[in-house]
Parts: C-alpha cells; sequence; structure tokens
C-alpha cells in the first residue's frame, strides 16, 4: 500500500513552489516592515506580536502602548483567519521560527499546537507570573505545558457547541418539549427521531463541517470519547472498533439517514455558517466564535431568524461532552525582549483586558474570577452558559505528533464520509499512513 504523499506527488512540485512564493509575500509583506521595530529609541523597547488581530487585540494593543509610553511598544504581524487557514498560519509560524529570527517576540498558537513549538518557545518560570497561573482555569491551563515546563500562557478558550433555529423549530407542537430537552444536551437517539420529523418540513436538519480539516477531528473525538471516555489514556490506536463506530456515526448522518447535506464534507467553520444561516438549517455544530458571524450574515442575507444556543447531543448513557477550543501565547526563544513580551501577556491576562476580549470578540475569558463575577455574568448571561460546557470539556491528546496525525485522519475520514472508501478502509490506510511516518500533503 502506498503511503498517501505518493498518492499527491505529482502535485507535490507545483503545490511547493506555491507554498514558497506565499512564504516569499508573507515575509516582505508582514515580517520585513517589522525589521525596524526592534530598533531601541532611549529606553523604548519595540516588541512583535504576531496573531490574528481584531478589533478586541486592537483596543488592547493601543491601550497597552499608552500604559506603557516611552517604555515598550507593541507592533503587530496580523494572520487573520479570512486570509489564512489555522494551518496556513502553523506553517508560516514554524517557517519563521525555524529561521530563529529574533523578529518575532510573541505568537498565537492554537491550544492542539503547543507541543509542536515548544521547541521555539522559551520556558516561563511560574515565579515571574506573581501568582496568575492560579487564577487561571484549569483546562485552559493544561495545554500550557511540555514536560513539565509551562511554555504557553492562555489568551482565550473556546468549547464546542450547537446552534439552532428556535423560528423554525417553533413549527413543532411540542416545542417547549424539545427545547427543554435540548438545553439540557439531547441523546443523539431523539435528536435522530427529531431530525426524521423535521424532514417533512424540508429542512436541512444538521450541519457539522466535514472537510477535511480539525473541525472534523473534533466531532469525531467528541463521539469516540462519549463511547469511550478512557480512550486516550491507553495510547493512540485509531483503527479500533470505538473509532470504526464513531466514524461510522457521522458517516451514516450524510450516507444513511441524510440528515447531513452531501455539501457538509466541503465546510470549514465560516463556510458551515454561512450555509446554516442562507439554507435555513435547524442545527449547527460550531464555536461560540460563530456568533462573530452573525451580524455579517444579516447583512448579507437580510437574515431574520432566531438563533440559539445548546449543548451538543451526547449518546444514551454517556454525558455530554464538548471538546476544548482556544489560542495561547508563546515567547519565542529567540526574542531579545523576553522581559517585555512576558509584561505584555500579563497586561493581556488582567482582568480589564479579558473583559474587553469577551465584550469587544466574543473570546471567552481563561480567568476563573470572571466566571464568579456576580455582577459580570448578570450582565452577560451567556457567561453561566459557557461555564457549564467548560466543565464538560475535554482535550483532544496532547501529543509533538499531532498535527500530522489529524491530517491523516481527516482526510480518510473526510473520504469515508464523502462514500469514496469504507469506514475500515479510512482506518486501515489512516494506520498504515500513521505507522509509515507519512504525511498527507492537502
Amino acid at each position: 500500500m502506498k503511503p498517501a504523499y505518493q498518492k499527491y506527488f505529482s502535485n507535490y512540485f507545483f503545490q511547493q513552489i506555491l507554498f514558497v512564493l506565499i512564504i516569499l509575500i508573507f515575509f516582505l509583506l508582514v515580517i520585513l516592515p517589522n525589521f525596524t521595530a526592534h530598533n531601541e529609541d532611549g529606553n523604548l523597547i519595540t516588541i512583535t506580536y504576531a496573531d490574528n488581530i481584531s478589533q478586541a487585540h486592537k483596543i488592547l494593543i493601543k491601550k497597552f502602548n499608552n500604559e506603557y509610553k516611552g517604555r515598550i511598544k507593541v507592533e503587530t504581524i496580523n494572520l487573520p483567519f479570512s486570509k489564512f487557514s489555522t494551518n496556513e498560519r502553523k506553517e508560516l509560524l514554524a517557517r519563521a521560527l525555524r529561521s530563529k529570527s529574533d523578529k518575532i517576540d510573541i505568537f498565537a498558537v492554537d491550544l492542539i499546537w503547543v507541543h509542536r513549538f515548544a521547541k521555539w518557545s522559551e520556558p516561563i518560570n511560574e515565579s515571574d507570573l506573581n501568582g496568575l497561573e492560579n487564577k487561571l482555569l484549569k483546562y485552559s491551563l493544561a495545554s500550557c505545558f511540555f514536560n513539565d515546563s509551562l511554555v504557553a500562557i492562555p489568551l482565550y478558550i473556546d468549547i464546542s457547541l450547537m446552534f439552532y433555529r428556535e423560528d423554525i423549530l417553533k413549527k413543532l407542537h411540542n416545542y417547549k418539549i424539545i427545547e427543554k430537552e435540548l438545553q439540557n444536551s439531547i441523546t443523539w437517539e431523539n435528536f435522530i427521531k427529531l431530525g426524521k420529523r423535521m424532514k417533512k418540513l424540508g429542512y436541512p436538519f444538521y450541519i457539522y463541517p466535514a472537510e477535511s480539516y480539525e473541525g472534523l477531528i473534533c466531532s469525531l473525538t467528541e463521539l469516540i470519547l462519549n463511547m469511550e471516555p478512557e480512550f486516550f489514556n491507553h495510547g493512540i490506536n485509531y483503527n479500533n472498533g470505538t473509532v470504526k463506530n464513531a466514524l461510522g456515526f457521522l458517516v451514516d448522518l450524510v450516507q444513511k439517514q441524510k440528515l447531513t447535506p452531501y455539501q457538509a464534507t466541503g465546510f470549514k467553520g465560516y463556510s458551515s455558517w454561512e450555509y446554516f444561516i442562507k439554507s435555513n438549517a435547524v442545527f449547527l455544530r460550531g464555536w461560540p466564535g460563530y456568533e462573530r458571524y452573525k451580524r455579517e450574515a444579516v447583512k448579507k442575507y437580510n437574515f431574520k431568524g432566531i438563533v440559539k444556543k445548546a449543548p451538543l447531543p451526547h449518546l444514551k448513557g454517556s454525558k455530554p461532552i464538548s471538546v476544548y477550543g482556544g489560542w495561547n501565547l508563546m515567547i519565542s526563544k529567540f526574542s531579545n525582549h523576553k522581559k517585555e513580551a512576558l509584561e505584555f501577556i500579563k497586561f493581556l491576562l488582567r482582568e480589564d483586558s479579558q473583559k474587553i476580549m469577551y465584550q469587544e470578540g466574543g473570546y471567552l475569558p481563561v480567568l476563573k474570577q470572571l466566571y464568579e463575577d456576580k455582577s459580570f455574568v448578570a450582565k452577560y448571561k451567556d457567561l453561566k452558559f459557557y461555564k457549564n460546557l467548560l466543565n464538560n470539556g475535554v482535550h483532544r491528546p496532547f501529543l509533538k505528533d499531532y498535527t500530522r496525525i489529524s491530517d491523516i485522519l481527516a482526510y480518510y475520514a473526510n473520504k469515508a464520509i464523502k462514500g469514496e472508501i469504507s469506514v475500515d478502509k479510512a482506518l486501515n490506510e489512516v494506520d498504515q499512513n500513521i505507522q509509515s511516518k507519512s504525511i498527507i500533503i492537502k
């Protein structure tokens, strides 16, 4: 059996040239303009921060620069999700750090990348945090260690959930009973029965992003851990009965029950939300950050529906779970300004800063106290909902080789959901490619 990368060898040369061009443009337009940012003017030290720089980020950076005027200034390298996929961001950062450049001081990583980027990150002494680590959510801090060393600090956390169209569900005579069940996490068994009822109304039922990417692995992980909570405690083996049943469940939603439209096999985050809105689908698996898309949808599609949030379904006899997401901050080991970089990170973790991140950008706080602040929670009632989800969250396995394994699993899972290969064939291919150290070239 040929490893996956050989199947794409004919396109490899072209893809590599294209990626090199993207890297070159990135350095010319983004990195080079920041070369002068490290020149020290008297006592002023400028540090460079690479991230998706949202409006909330901009507000905080401006505030920091005002407070530290004459001492520290933050410049940015913007890697917006609108221009770079998560995988592209990962590769751009990896290549920049591999060159040992001192032009990036702080960089943001998906929490699942921490082990891969640890070799380029400066370990953080907990004594320098002045007890900050004790104020952070334990499940957000859990992703920040490598070989017992603290190598990252969480900026915000994420948790998977389900959106639903209340206005559509109200067409059912027992809507109130259904909504109560949804709010307490409906069982998958009852959810499928509901889907069969909703078919008669002609609306697409359940959208989950099933493109070959990390979002698909999150859905698969939730089902695996619903079926076998201790699955990752026994090593990584995706070619077994539990994974077969979990992947088969996702396949059946598309191929057998037809409760998820085939188009979902080409959806990632934003595209799944867009389809959910414009096609009047009833349910969508997503993340809190999808709400940032809502204003765009209202304008683009003159959307007037009512969207609410609920926990994801769970299998009968198991407990509801959701996968953690989120982004952490790391200090480059090649930075000449590590002390100043840590000062900026601590600023971002202040209570007022975390409030701004949530108020302006919808980023879930990593400070425990904000979920316990009665006046803040009274004003932002969704925090109570999110706290309940976070308490039932699960992590994907923390592995140095995780992204390679995930790429392989996502590629073959997507092919199975499309109906191009069987579930057994998909998992056999996954096992062979993982064992042979192959990579998937997309």
